[in-house]
């Protein structure tokens, strides 16, 4: 029974910290939430207006990995390389410095996991759509190697 007490006081006690905290808290979060999304958003009317123009809707990251080099480079970036900006993650200390437009663009739509090989399609006033290849080489490097061809089929239908 004291166990239960202590569980219980612990948890009031958590839930009037959070009480207390959550109106301090909450217009940092909104604050953060905002800049997210003009961030974003400021990013969309960019390449809007600076790459599509140009003929520029995809953006290509991927590695010198002994896994994909290959395939991305023969099966990928033919299909993408007169639309698309390029970069090569194993040449990042090479890389403009990150305030770069295309860097940017990379880090904010990437994401922090499962970023490379990818492919982000970019269309006229719609969100991107982004080509995640590496949990499905994963799978290809162990012999199944229908979630790349099922990914890069999905690709060329997106084109």
């Amino acid at each position: 029974m004291a166990r239960q007490k202590q569980w219980f006081d612990k948890r009031l006690l958590k839930g009037i910290l959070f009480a207390l905290f959550f109106p301090v808290i909450l217009p940092y979060v909104l604050i953060v939430f905002i800049l997210y999304l003009l961030h974003r958003t400021t990013l969309y009317f960019l390449i809007w207006l600076l790459w599509l123009p140009k003929g520029k809707d995809v953006l290509l990251v991927y590695s010198d990995s002994p896994i994909w080099h290959d395939y991305m480079t023969s099966e990928i970036l033919p299909l993408v390389q007169k639309r698309a900006v390029v970069l090569n993650w194993s040449e990042r200390s090479k890389w403009p410095r990150w305030w770069t437009f295309s860097v940017q663009v990379f880090h904010s739509f990437a994401g922090e996991e499962e970023f490379n090989p990818l492919v982000i399609l970019f269309r006229p006033l719609r969100r991107a759509r982004v080509f995640r290849f590496w949990s499905a080489f994963k799978a290809w490097k162990n012999g199944y190697t229908e979630p790349v061809e099922k990914i890069r089929q999905n690709l060329i239908d997106a084109l």
